[in-house]
């Protein structure tokens, strides 16, 4: 068992007796890159996590261990600044939100580890950065609620990685409900729980295996470019302060200054907002076909007028529309690499992973490892048994 890994490793090399968290991975089953556009995303936790046990520990240091990575890392309370190792960053960054929030943080020792595949777009930043967030507030008695410690997560990502993420990846792992997708207002923050049938249809990853290095540079660059559509546009409809609030009337009106590459950036926003709205009426209908049907649609603008995908995820979501029964799929997370997201009924899922290996294998000679998940709770702490740190 996971935690019980970590908690043995964190016995090897402190000496307390720790608080364990386990903080899940992330799917958005629709709803990309509207999160910092004030949009809506679909998100849900699912079971591949990080693990953590930490404890204070009397000294003016955080010793941190990486399990994975098999590596230690000392920092400074006094001075916390960003370094050169990008896992310890994370960590660095919660520590800095507290502080920036006037909490003062004692030395502490922290082990962690977990099996969410680094690359894969399932977020083992976010779920890094809500576990050791999560933590703290319970070491410390800080009190923040789940979405503060959300907050918290995304100003380590801004200031210590250096990625304006929105705050999907942070919320899911925090606010994650099992059997359930969380509809959230990336502007109000008011959320939504939407019932998910896993007994009929599983949520099956294809990991494409590659990470282009486009990724985080474009990133950024399509955030500058739906800004600049905004810029344009308040200049004639002053109450459009983001892409949430734009029409495609308005984009079309406008579409000549925009620019053909701005213009497809923000009408894409505009439709996958919409996209989201129309998936939640058919998960409450409890029709997952049509659900799926949205997903093709959102690759397809994310493919062609957000310009983030790459051809193995096409290539992973022409194997899924061509195969018999699967009812949809689509790139999930930032993009040029990483997963996309299938919908398969149960009784397909074994055929559909051997059936898309086969093609990937077949048709650009890669391999490709696929994760079957479930849908989990959220961030929490684990009785201390459940790692054997009790008898």
């Amino acid at each position: 068992m996971l935690s019980a890994t970590v908690a043995a490793a964190f016995r090897q090399h402190f000496s307390a007796t720790p608080l364990l968290v386990r903080a899940p991975g992330r799917v958005n089953l629709i709803g990309e890159h509207t999160d910092y556009n004030n949009g809506f995303v679909l998100p849900a936790a699912i079971d591949k996590e990080i693990c953590f046990a930490v404890a204070l520990n009397d000294q003016l240091e955080a010793r941190l261990y990486s399990v994975d990575q098999d590596e230690h890392y000392v920092v400074d309370l006094k001075e916390v600044q960003p370094g050169k190792t990008q896992w310890a960053n994370y960590l660095k960054g919660v520590v800095a939100g507290f502080q920036q929030r006037g909490v003062t943080v004692p030395g502490f020792d922290c082990a962690f580890g977990g099996n969410v595949p680094i690359g894969a777009g399932l977020s083992s930043s976010a779920a890094v950065e809500c576990g050791l967030a999560f933590a703290l507030n319970e070491l410390l008695g800080a009190g923040f609620s789940r979405m503060e410690l959300a907050l918290i997560g995304q100003q380590a990502e801004h200031q210590f990685a250096g990625v304006r993420s929105g705050l999907m990846d942070q919320f899911a792992s925090l606010f994650g409900k099992a059997d359930h997708v969380v509809r959230l207002d990336c502007r109000s923050l008011d959320y939504e729980y939407f019932p998910f049938d896993t007994a009929t249809c599983h949520i099956v990853l294809c990991n494409s295996g590659v990470k282009h290095s486009l990724a985080s540079s474009e990133y950024n660059t399509r955030r500058q470019e739906c800004e600049k559509g905004v810029q344009i546009l308040q200049q004639y409809y002053p109450k459009v302060e983001s892409l949430r609030d734009a029409t495609l009337a308005q984009l079309d009106e406008h579409r000549e200054e925009l620019g053909d590459v701005v213009y497809r950036r923000c009408s894409y926003v505009v439709r996958e907002n919409q996209r989201v709205e129309i998936a939640c009426q058919h998960l409450t209908q409890g029709d997952l076909a049509a659900f799926g049907q949205q997903m093709y649609a959102s690759h397809a603008g994310l493919r062609d007028d957000y310009e983030v995908s790459c051809p193995e995820l096409d290539v992973l979501v022409e194997i899924a529309r061509e195969t018999p029964g699967i009812l949809g799929s689509r790139m999930m997370g930032g993009g040029f690499g990483g997963c996309t997201i299938n919908l398969v009924p149960t009784e397909l899922v074994d055929s559909f992973c051997e059936r898309a290996a086969a093609e990937y294998q077949s048709r650009l000679g890669l391999h490709l490892e696929t994760y079957k998940t479930s849908i989990v709770a959220g961030v929490e702490a684990l009785p201390a048994v459940t790692a054997g740190l009790q008898s």
